[in-house]
């Protein structure tokens, strides 16, 4: 049997598949897209081709709870349509995401501002040795000039 043949699924499976395959239409994926995600759809809730001599197919009770899994999901999603409310991410997986970059920008601060810290420090002594040398320097030339005016 060629990949992509449909010959090991039953009319009701095929049916479904086309059921789905128009509800992605509708939300704007393409054919393709629509046709591939609505038969793994029904791969997902059926287990497979369910005509004899398919040689796919799971348990009843593995078959069954991923179909109820799967309409419970597609129920609250519509519900949450109908009410006019979010229905992605549920708060408290925003919730973490926003916990986790909050703490990631924190240690960033916290990187950046040692950094400068330490930037800051470095500029200093150089700025301090600089002091000295230039003092020293000038106390030089004065011994220089007092030594060259007490010679003549």
């Amino acid at each position: 049997m060629p990949r992509g043949d449909k010959s090991a699924y039953t009319d009701r499976q095929k049916r479904q598949a086309e059921h789905i395959e128009d509800g992605y239409k509708e939300q704007g994926l393409s054919d393709e897209t629509a046709e591939s995600r609505a038969w793994a759809t029904v791969n997902k809730q059926t287990g497979g081709g369910k005509k004899s001599g398919s040689g796919r197919g799971r348990s009843k009770a593995a078959t069954g709870k991923a179909a109820s899994e799967s309409a419970k999901k597609a129920a609250k999603t519509r519900a949450a349509k109908q009410a006019g409310k979010p229905y992605g991410r549920k708060k408290t997986a925003k919730k973490a995401t926003a916990k986790k970059s909050t703490v990631e920008n924190a240690s960033k601060k916290a990187t950046k501002k040692a950094t400068k810290k330490t930037a800051k420090k470095a500029a200093k002594k150089t700025a301090k040795k600089a002091t000295k040398k230039t003092a020293r320097k000038s106390t030089r030339k004065t011994a220089q000039k007092t030594a060259r005016k007490q010679a003549k």
